[in-house]
């Protein structure tokens, strides 16, 4: 029972643990009684998210027919130290609205807005370098990759509620079936390794290079009720979505607001969207908030990597309960 930050807190326990892949497989849920609640809101959707009771059910429900839902997490260094992170990494405006209004947490989720306006009224660009290994960037392409792998899902859900209750909950269906990652890591008693620790080159890394406000990089469409930051995230597509903010006018930023809950700021044109295998963020002033999944780290040098399938969550759809398309 809480928001987002306690399951940051679980997750990481489990990469602690003696054997973290099997660790990893236990099923987490949560019951929102937080500021935030995106978790709960991306597995049961915007009317539901925010009730406890339905949170509840949906535990009781899940876990006698044996549907859990396999997710990406990520793994974000900064020298030695490697956190897992399962929701989002931001920088800029969307961390300083977060950690900046700690403060304000009586004001439950409405303090991100105070905190959004604020930072449109000081209008400060970010100073970093970033570097993304990119997988996609056309927008059009990511809808209709979703829209698939819903597809697939939902398919997947269907044919296990024709198998009799018994076979689901031995057999298993998703739950026992850890994604590529997961597979080859299973027979190991530690994390999976890390392959973009060197510095970033070779090919599908790009570096960004426009002053921009912000960069928000997570899993699952909503961080908050107000906010369908990444409308194209699926559970495990082996991907982080990476959204930077180019630097605009305070006008463009608050026209942003509108219909920031269905996605619509997906399409404006300084809002920058990509699918990436990694990224990393080298800052050149020390001044300014790391958030990873509402945390506050360090404003140092970070790499960010995605490790495919490795934790579950409870989901009674197979996939987060958001709908996108294109625009009419």
């Amino acid at each position: 029972m809480s928001g987002d930050g306690l399951i940051h807190e679980v997750l990481n326990g489990f990469a602690k643990h003696a054997d973290p892949i099997r660790a990893f497989r236990t099923p987490v849920a949560p019951i929102p009684t937080g500021s935030g609640n995106g978790t709960a809101l991306n597995l049961l959707g915007l009317q539901e998210g925010a009730d406890i009771s339905a949170a509840a059910l949906n535990i009781v429900k899940v876990m006698t027919i044996g549907f859990p839902m396999s997710t990406d997490v990520f793994s974000v260094t900064q020298g030695d130290n490697r956190v897992v992170s399962y929701m989002s990494q931001a920088i800029g405006l969307m961390a300083e609205l977060d950690l900046g209004t700690e403060h304000l947490r009586f004001m439950g989720d409405k303090r991100f807005m105070y905190g959004f306006l604020r930072g449109v009224v000081q209008h400060r660009s970010c100073p970093v370098k970033v570097s993304i290994k990119v997988v996609e960037s056309n927008k059009r392409k990511m809808i209709s990759d979703l829209h698939s792998a819903r597809s697939e899902a939902t398919n997947r859900i269907k044919s296990l509620h024709r198998q009799p209750l018994q076979d689901v909950a031995t057999d298993g269906g998703p739950k026992d079936t850890p994604s590529h990652e997961s597979t080859t890591a299973a027979h190991t008693s530690s994390l999976p390794p890390l392959v973009h620790r060197d510095q970033p080159q070779g090919e599908g890394w790009i570096v960004f290079d426009k002053r921009f406000m912000f960069l928000y990089a997570g899993k699952g469409p909503f961080v908050s009720r107000d906010l369908m930051q990444f409308p194209v995230s699926h559970p495990d597509d082996g991907y982080i979505d990476v959204v930077i903010q180019e630097q605009t006018t305070r006008k463009g930023m608050l026209q942003g607001i509108d219909g920031a809950e269905t996605g619509k700021n997906y399409w404006l044109e300084t809002q920058h969207y990509f699918k990436a295998e990694a990224y990393r963020v080298e800052p050149h002033a020390s001044d300014s908030y790391l958030s990873v999944d509402g945390e506050r780290y360090p404003f140092e040098p970070y790499q960010v990597e995605v490790h495919r399938g490795l934790a579950t969550l409870l989901s009674p759809y197979g996939s987060y309960n958001a709908e996108f398309s294109l625009p009419e």
